[in-house]
């Protein structure tokens, strides 16, 4: 069987270098991956149990390194806004006035701001957009407190167990 991974001073010092300066949990397994091969030539059976890995995800490393290289263990990232209509700018500057009036004392509702955004985009959107969109700028919901934070509850309830003056509870037994 063919090789794929040769094991010479040059590669396993480079990989070593490489393991230290790992900047994800990803990475790092993908650069072990190939130095453990490289320096002890475990098989690939080996080496799928010892990274908690399936033997073709191994199988798929090795090629994958002898086909390109230090290339493999460069990892793109996941998620990202891949169907937005404006970009953050574009909605900085949509918000603009918004927060003009909000910084005034105003009220905003989100109907408001979803009219601006279809008017903009030339598109309906749902509610829950624009709720996205504000989270996304920093933007809450600000809503009144149940009871003032300095309420003394104590004499609520003793308040409430006496009756005004005037009232038939409140007559004294004459």
């Amino acid at each position: 069987m063919k090789s794929l991974i040769v094991s010479d001073k040059a590669t396993i010092s480079r990989l070593a270098e490489r393991l230290k300066h790992a900047e994800s949990h990803a990475q790092y397994q993908r650069i072990q991956c190939v130095l453990i091969r490289a320096t002890l030539g475990s098989s690939a059976v080996e080496i799928a149990q010892l990274l908690g890995w399936s033997t073709a995800t191994v199988h798929v490393i090795h090629s994958r390194w002898a086909k390109e290289g230090d290339a493999v263990f460069e990892l793109r990232g996941r998620g990202g806004r891949h169907h937005q209509y404006l970009s953050l700018e574009q909605e900085q500057a949509l918000l603009a006035p918004f927060v003009a009036r909000a910084q005034g004392g105003g009220v905003l509702t989100v109907t408001e701001i979803q009219q601006a955004y279809e008017q903009h985009t030339g598109r309906q959107v749902a509610p829950s957009t624009v709720y996205r969109l504000l989270d996304r700028h920093g933007w809450r919901k600000i809503v009144p407190r149940p009871q003032h934070s300095k309420a003394d509850v104590a004499a609520q309830a003793a308040f409430k167990k006496t009756a005004p003056s005037g009232t038939p509870r409140g007559r004294a037994p004459g």
